[in-house]
């Protein structure tokens, strides 16, 4: 069979496969009657807005706007069903103090990312700068901003915010806590090895993969640990649906340890099939755990801050399991020109334009879950940061389906455009959706409300000029920079002069994005130490009971 055959049958038979599968699961891919979608709230609580991060007027103007944007009278009842509302609450204590020591050391790591990041970022325009110490060189800067990002920031939030959800949507207080606990304090003390092993030279020397195996062994043990409880608690559930959510959620951690524990095995791996597994691992942590994970985040706070289920449960799932049938192998396009069989590229090409798929099942049903709803908006900060998360997932994944194609990897290869396009995914998206996650659970988690709400608007503001100032500087630099490579008559050093006003820029941005960052640690400290306005108590709590309710 001939290399065209190969790729032409793999094609088809995913394509088929995904339909009959989604055909033997439901029907009615834009039914927006699925009851399905309505298990994330209590009965009669539909058509009432949950937003702990607003001040209490911001919360009277969200609801008031979700009451408008219906045609009919309000869909919300008298009253939510007590006795579920008080199983979430117990679900809430449950996890509180687990979640709070994830959510603490993500912030941790994600201030140690922003200083290694903007070291690494003004020394690609001021290389002379800092480089009196080894471990302040930009090959192991650099390398400790994506590790702080990858086993840091990133995965602390994004278990913490799992952590809180998965109980709440199974309806069962979380069990097992302790091993997570444990696990997590494993996984951190596995970073700060790793991360002082790469600042002293030591490296196994492939990206995303740069922690010695020795250490990452502490990583699976930490890693297996973190999942056990969420494993229990999935076994004891007390409902009988499965939510998209806990299918995200769930997926996620069982994704993780087989791509970690296959791309750390001592000496499994050699030459081009190293290669080959470097750019598997590397692009399907991103698509399989941080996505995963964000795309869960989205399909259960979007809708609880507008009191609306989502419209389209059907294309929830679509979403889901397009992105299992074709994520898998869309990392060899990295791949391109190098001596590696050109099916599995070419197969990799395919894979990346198929994942067009669930992307665009997830934009339409976030258009039309908040179509005529925009005005939340204005009132929910939890809401800004997951809308404009979601849209990057759009953005960045069109994107990355398009630079698989080989006319524009010949430009677009080995050039910033790539880091701009790899940070409005993890970043522009992955992290914006965090952001607005844990702005929704710290007030449920720890009974008081975040005292300065302006605080969360410049978070939101500073990040968001900054990414975007960075993506664009990158962007326009990085296809200079590809058009100067590529053109014989122009020598090297004309592709790297050409990209320096827009290193520059991208300073700028990331410089806003730290500054951004530096707000957010401050006001979680604040919350936490009950600095500032002591609203003591979610609102909404205070609202439907009246009186305060322990967390």
């Amino acid at each position: 069979m001939n290399t065209v055959a190969i790729l032409l049958s793999a094609f088809v038979l995913s394509f088929v496969a995904l339909l009959v599968f989604i055909a033997s699961q439901r029907s009615g891919l834009f039914d927006r009657r699925s009851r399905a979608a309505e298990v994330i709230f209590a009965p009669g609580e539909i058509g009432r807005t949950e937003e702990p991060a607003a001040a209490r007027a911001a919360q009277a103007g969200l609801q008031g706007a979700m009451d408008a944007s219906e045609a009919a009278q309000p869909v919300h009842g008298a009253a939510a069903d007590a006795d579920e509302l008080a199983a979430r609450t117990r679900a809430d204590a449950s996890t509180a103090p687990l979640v709070f020591f994830f959510f603490c050391c993500a912030v941790a790591w994600l201030l140690v990312a922003s200083a290694a990041g903007l070291t690494a970022s003004i020394k690609l325009h001021e290389p002379d700068w800092l480089v009196q110490q080894a471990w302040l060189t930009f090959g192991r800067i650099r390398t400790l901003h994506l590790n702080a990002v990858a086993y840091g920031w990133a995965p602390m939030a994004g278990l913490g915010i799992a952590l809180f959800v998965i109980p709440r949507l199974l309806k069962t207080p979380l069990l097992g806590a302790r091993y997570a606990f444990v696990g997590a304090v494993l996984w951190n003390a596995a970073l700060i090895a790793g991360l002082g092993s790469v600042a002293a030279g030591i490296s196994d020397g492939l990206e995303w993969l740069e922690i010695p195996w020795q250490i990452g062994i502490l990583f699976a043990v930490g890693g297996a640990l973190i999942g056990l409880p969420l494993v229990f608690t999935l076994v004891n559930r007390r409902v009988e649906h499965l939510y998209v959510s806990v299918w995200y959620m769930c997926c996620a951690l069982f994704w993780l340890p087989v791509l970690f524990v296959v791309a750390k095995l001592p000496g499994a791996h050699q030459g081009v099939q190293q290669a080959a597994m470097n750019w598997w691992f590397g692009h399907n942590v991103l698509g399989l755990f941080y996505t995963p994970l964000a795309l869960a985040s989205v399909y259960y706070f979007l809708p609880k801050v507008i009191g609306r289920p989502i419209e389209s449960y059907n294309l929830s799932l679509l979403g889901f399991w397009g992105l299992a049938f074709f994520y898998g192998q869309v990392g060899g396009h990295h791949l391109i020109g190098g001596p590696v069989p050109e099916w599995m590229v070419t197969l990799s090409i395919v894979q990346s334009m198929m994942m067009i798929i669930p992307v665009a099942a997830f934009t339409v049903n976030q258009y039309q879950t908040l179509r005529g709803r925009l005005a939340a908006l204005r009132w929910s900060p939890t809401l800004r940061f997951i809308g404009v998360g979601g849209l990057m997932y759009t953005a960045s994944s069109v994107q990355g389906s398009f630079e698989a194609l080989r006319s524009m990897n010949a430009v677009t290869h080995f050039t910033h455009y790539t880091v701009g396009h790899a940070h409005l995914g993890l970043y522009g998206f992955v992290s914006f959706v965090f952001f607005g996650s844990m702005y929704f659970v710290m007030p449920r988690i720890t009974a008081r409300e975040w005292p300065y709400p302006r605080l969360i608007s410049a978070h939101f503001w500073l990040v968001a000029a900054g990414i975007a100032l960075y993506f664009t500087s990158l962007t326009i630099g990085g296809w200079l920079q590809g058009e100067a490579m590529l053109d014989a008559a122009r020598p090297f050093m004309d592709s790297v002069a050409v990209t320096l006003p827009y290193l520059k820029a991208r300073s700028v941005g990331g410089g806003l994005m730290v500054l951004g960052h530096l707000v957010f640690a401050a006001h979680f400290i604040a919350l936490v130490l009950g600095m500032g306005p002591q609203r003591d108590q979610p609102a909404l709590l205070r609202q439907w009971f009246g009186k305060k309710v322990a967390a």
